[in-house]
């Protein structure tokens, strides 16, 4: 039996072209993660392949190319842009005697390290307990088997059985405090709504310049970084809108293209603040070759939390990287659709908050005098 390693950053990627998506696009955005999980990438294996081997993933030939070039690199873990079965993971570590990463752990891996909140901890641990629970049948043979030793016997459980109970009483439990969290939201939610408080929820693709464009917009500091899911806590405050009412401006954790699924479903209780919103700015990477690619994957994290149907506005960002002018777009009925900005510099930021004024006038609905606490959720990071 093959003892996985626990230590060794140094990564040999794994970027098949399956014929779903641009080949180049995979490879540099699994690069990209694998910079944020803090690998450091030695080489890449590329290849086309028409569908998934059921026993490695790839081909028994590519993976003797993987294992020379490992061997070459000097690479300690194999990452696959790619979400491998339990069997893959366990016969690939076999074969390659190295750590196996496929990209639903890379990105669980990444969220585990961002997480500064108590909410967000918690959500990461679901997430990767719902991860490793479909892993324990079938992916490694040695949970099948029965404890035995002095003090090691169990109340005629197997390994895989025990595992499995142990799983589900601490899920249980993470639901709960979750729970307990998504019942605080819901009633700051209702408070604002009472005091006729708009809100508005930052979306987009992660490092579209959500947290650039946040800080601009509210004069707040949250940490800016280049690099991927470098936002993961939701963070809230009031913005003062010249000519319009004030609204709640709420950053949110980016998406990304095949966003695990454990993942959107533990984060639920923080994504409902664009499922419950007035608006939705969707910030768009302006400069990126595959925006349309980004762009899809957003909308359909959307609609997986029932915020397909929320009002929105297109942000086109870092417009200084296009030469693209700033600027808005509007629909046939005149409504805007399109704001043009740079976050970085400014340029169309008045436009974006002009935009803000003409979708909640000021005076179509007063704000009434209110507590503080209502309206400004400044320090609304999830506890």
């Amino acid at each position: 039996m093959f003892d996985r390693p626990t230590r060794g950053n140094r990564a040999l990627l794994v970027a098949l072209d399956l014929g779903d998506d641009d080949p180049g696009y995979r490879r540099q955005e699994i690069a990209e993660l694998a910079a944020a999980a803090g690998a450091t990438v030695t080489g890449a294996v590329t290849g086309k392949r028409a569908r998934p081997d059921a026993a490695f993933f790839a081909g028994r030939g590519k993976v003797d190319e993987i294992d020379a070039l490992r061997r070459e690199t000097g690479a300690d873990l194999v990452i696959f842009d790619h979400t491998l079965t339990g069997v893959q993971q366990r016969n690939l570590e076999e074969r390659l005697q190295c750590r196996v990463v496929d990209r639903t752990s890379l990105i669980l891996d990444i969220f585990a390290l961002r997480a500064r909140s108590a909410e967000g901890k918690l959500q990461v641990e679901l997430a990767q307990l719902g991860h490793l629970a479909t892993r324990l049948a079938g992916g490694w043979t040695h949970l099948e088997r029965q404890k035995g030793g002095i003090g090691l016997r169990g109340p005629g459980e197997t390994q895989l059985e025990t595992d499995r109970r142990l799983i589900g009483n601490r899920v249980k439990v993470l639901r709960e405090r979750i729970g307990r969290v998504a019942k605080s939201r819901a009633v700051q939610s209702r408070t604002r709504r009472r005091h006729a408080v708009r809100t508005v929820a930052l979306v987009g693709y992660t490092n579209a310049g959500k947290s650039t464009l946040f800080n601009r917009l509210t004069g707040a500091r949250t940490v800016v970084v280049d690099q991927l899911f470098a936002t993961l806590d939701t963070t809230l405050r009031k913005v003062h809108v010249p000519g319009g009412q004030a609204v709640v401006l709420s950053d949110t954790v980016g998406f990304i293209r095949d966003l695990p699924h454990d993942l959107v479903a533990a984060f639920r209780a923080t994504l409902a603040e664009a499922a419950d919103a007035d608006l939705i700015m969707h910030v768009v990477d302006g400069s990126a070759a595959e925006r349309e690619l980004k762009e899809a994957a957003v909308e359909e994290v959307l609609a997986a939390i029932g915020a397909a149907d929320v009002p929105r506005i297109t942000v086109v960002n870092k417009i200084d990287l296009t030469g693209i002018p700033p600027g808005i777009e509007r629909d046939a009925c005149g409504t805007i659709t399109t704001v043009r900005v740079s976050a970085a510099s400014g340029a169309g930021c008045d436009a974006l908050v002009a935009a803000l004024a003409e979708r909640f006038p000021g005076g179509a609905s007063p704000v009434p005098p209110s507590p503080e606490s209502a309206i400004d959720d400044s320090s609304v990071r999830p506890a």
